[in-house]
């Protein structure tokens, strides 16, 4: 006990003050900025924006990606709330999804198989850098499922967004093989991940 004590105290002397919980989200969407711009460049070296829907309604779907993606962070790692419902996360994935699915193109520009792999692949390595982070900033409060779930779909989101202005397929099946369920898939990896990574604080 005298041990746990004297170490609560040299922590304490070292950094008074708890970080504001803003800068943590502050430097995630930072961070989902760069991924999101430098994926966009390197995707997009021979045409950036090739989704052939009307440009109003990819802008508008692009909106609320970008509403998702912040406030999937903002859930993830704001306190308050002890426990949100596992309801008003699934709402929100499930508003962005069918929003993507209304709002295709429909035009198939290549090979079914090249390019749902194609955009699989892209939305998993674009996924990786904000998926890590957030993760580690998940570690510095108590492990709650749902948050973690936010965060997951939070972070996945920046790869599907590049992708959504990008990718020239509008086709049903792509957009739900290629550009939905990585986007969830990695949302449950999230979730199993943070599960078995030690919490640094049991903070709510």
């Amino acid at each position: 006990m005298e041990e746990t004590r004297r170490k609560s105290l040299t922590e304490l002397a070292a950094a008074p003050l708890p970080t504001p919980w803003w800068r943590d989200v502050l430097v995630l969407l930072v961070t989902y900025l760069v991924v999101g711009a430098v994926g966009l460049a390197v995707v997009g070296r021979h045409g950036m924006l090739l989704n052939s829907a009307p440009s109003y309604v990819v802008a508008g779907v692009a909106l609320l990606i970008v509403a998702g993606v912040g406030g999937g962070a903002l859930l993830g790692l704001a306190p308050g709330r002890r426990r949100w419902p596992l309801g008003v996360v699934a709402l929100g994935a499930g508003g962005v999804a069918l929003a993507q699915l209304a709002g295709r193109s429909g035009v198939e520009a290549r090979p079914f198989l090249t390019g749902t792999l194609g955009c699989l692949g892209t939305e998993v390595v674009l996924s990786v850098v904000p998926l890590a982070l957030a993760l580690v900033l998940l570690c510095r409060s108590a492990y709650q499922p749902v948050r973690a779930l936010a965060a997951g779909l939070s972070s996945a989101g920046v790869g599907m967004l590049v992708l959504h202005v990008h990718c020239p397929d509008g086709a049903a099946d792509h957009l739900m093989l290629g550009h939905l369920l990585p986007w969830m898939a990695l949302a449950g990896v999230a979730v199993f991940i943070r599960s078995r990574l030690p919490s640094r604080t049991f903070a709510p």
